[in-house]
């Protein structure tokens, strides 16, 4: 019985790049720095991994927790207590190679900033790899990191069909005399840089070494057109937010002939093996995968962002593990043993000479260092929506879907939500803080709608709220919902100046406490005195009108995820 013929494999474009950027980074290690590869658990970051293999040298992987020692090298406890004298070891920064960095998402910024600080330094040919492994585009690495990586790749949704096995082992890295480029490439690398709206000048110096990696891959001596072509689709088109405006072509109209200009005054002719700028802006976003240039237009130009969660804080019981610090003992400080050890260990001789009646090991007060922990606080969205007569003629419906869409992204972040409702003449807290999805809609369900509007009644409630919440650790959010008619106030009078007032006065009160807040504006008009309160509470103001219930609550999710 006759076998089945082999899938034939096409490789993906994406692929090929990826391929690439690993070639020319072998070429030039130290100048490139390294890959930034946003890829999901799969068979293409397998084989991406696989074919790093190939490297020259070893690539090492970096825990998310790994400590100077252990990156920088330090003390060898053991080696040290038992010779009596000061061993050092070797950390990951001694030897060549690249660095993996898994999670890359989740570097906490005293890591990248370590790593940025060792990358600059270029003592060693050892790029960084980050797998980044974030689920949505608001997430990833941080840019201390990126912005020092020449090439962002991403093989998210590519399949086995779409990999083509690396043909040949990586090339080893060239001799520190690259190619170099002349003034019309550093030009056209500028020129590019602009057009495509990448403020980093780091990133074009990533495109020259780049460029000059490419010509000593491909064995020439000098830069051409082709290599500042490639070297901006991979360095630059990631980077790019924006697309270059390319002038509209008209038809020619027929001049009258022009008189010849002297010699002297004749415009200088572009070198006949050098593109034009046009051309060559076409010949790069032809290069560009169809969902980037989606993306540019759209203005949505990928930026790393914060996940949304709470502040962090200092602790001594629980958390991610920090490095420790030297301290006192008591209270609720916990001894951190190694380090205390590693602290006194290069002293054990001289402390013994001073004290040989003392067999055992010799520990000061100064060589105490303490645990510490770093955790994020609970989120809690307080939602303080107008359920006066103007806005339950409006725009309350709305506005409960909604929160109801709200409540659900928050029950996935498991974060804590708050109900505040105000009508007639008071404000009530509705739903103190919770984590009930059911409680939280049954009560905006029940919530009625008609009466007067006391805006500042609704803001003092959610600011003693948002207080309450901080003294318990917590990290409150405050979202208003209001159609901006505040006609109450705080005394209970019905004079729209005095309640204008003193909603101002409250903005600028939760301003002060530091709580962040969003104002959205429901009402069918756009409300000046509802944009001025915003302003005086310092928070983003999103006039939404003939929105439905989704686009507020996208509107609500982006900045509160921002």
């Amino acid at each position: 019985m006759p076998t089945a013929p082999a899938p034939v494999r096409h490789e993906h474009p994406s692929w090929a790049r990826a391929m690439l950027a690993l070639r020319l980074l072998a070429v030039d290690p130290v100048g490139l720095g390294g890959i930034t590869l946003r890829a999901r658990s799969g068979p293409a970051r397998d084989a991406f991994l696989a074919a790093l293999k190939t490297y020259p040298c070893p690539a090492r992987r970096l825990g998310p927790d790994i400590d100077d020692a252990a990156l920088f090298g330090g003390l060898d406890l053991n080696a040290t207590l038992a010779a009596g004298r000061m061993v050092r070891q070797a950390g990951l920064a001694a030897h060549d190679g690249p660095l993996i960095l898994p999670m890359a998402e989740r570097t906490r910024l005293e890591l990248a900033a370590r790593l940025a600080a060792m990358m600059d330094s270029g003592a060693r040919a050892h790029p960084l790899i980050a797998l980044d492994e974030a689920a949505s585009e608001e997430e990833g690495a941080p840019a201390a990191l990126t912005d020092r990586l020449a090439f962002a790749l991403n093989l998210d949704g590519l399949s086995l069909a779409d990999i083509a096995p690396l043909s040949a082992t990586l090339p080893g890295p060239r001799p520190l005399s690259l190619p170099r480029l002349g003034e019309d490439h550093i030009h056209q690398i500028a020129m590019l840089a602009e057009a495509l709206g990448v403020a980093s000048p780091r990133a074009a110096c990533l495109a020259m070494r780049a460029a000059s990696a490419h010509a000593a891959l491909e064995g020439r001596a000098e830069v051409s057109d082709a290599d500042i072509e490639i070297a901006a689709t991979l360095v630059l088109a990631p980077r790019a937010t924006r697309l270059p405006e390319m002038e509209e072509e008209t038809p020619p109209e027929v001049p009258e002939p022009p008189e010849t200009p002297p010699e002297s005054e004749a415009e200088p002719e572009a070198p006949p093996d050098q593109l034009p700028d046009d051309i060559l802006i076409e010949a790069i976003l032809a290069r560009l995968p169809e969902d980037m240039l989606a993306r540019i237009a759209s203005g949505k130009a990928r930026q790393a962002k914060g996940s949304g969660s709470g502040d962090k804080t200092t602790g001594k019981r629980r958390g991610r593990p920090l490095t420790p610090r030297k301290g006192r003992l008591g209270g609720a400080a916990r001894l951190d043993l190694v380090a205390t050890l590693r602290a006194a260990a290069p002293w054990q001789k001289a402390r013994a000479a001073q004290r040989p009646d003392h067999a055992g090991l010799h520990i000061r007060p100064s060589d105490i260092h303490l645990r510490r922990y770093e955790e994020r606080t609970d989120r809690l969205l307080i939602f303080v929506v107008d359920a006066s007569g103007s806005a339950a003629m409006t725009r309350l419906a709305e506005a409960k879907g909604a929160v109801e869409l709200m409540l659900a992204a928050a029950y996935a972040r498991r974060d804590h939500v708050a109900l505040i409702g105000f009508r007639g003449t008071e404000a009530e807290v509705l739903l103190p803080p919770t984590r009930s999805l059911v409680r939280t809609k049954r009560e905006l369900a029940a919530l009625p709608g008609g009466g007067a509007t006391p805006l500042a009644h609704g803001l003092r409630a959610a600011m003693e709220l948002a207080r309450a919440a901080r003294a318990k650790g917590m990290t409150p959010t405050l979202a208003l919902l209001t159609d901006g008619r505040a006609n109450i106030a705080l005394n209970g009078s019905p004079d729209r100046a005095r309640a204008a007032e003193d909603a101002a006065e409250m903005g600028r009160a939760i301003a002060a406490s530091g709580a962040s807040a969003l104002v959205v504006d429901m009402g069918a008009r756009p409300e000046t005195a509802l944009e001025a309160l915003a302003s005086a509470m310092h928070a983003p103001y999103f006039v939404l009108p003939r929105a439905d219930a989704r686009r507020i609550s996208e509107a609500v999710r982006s900045v509160m995820d921002g």
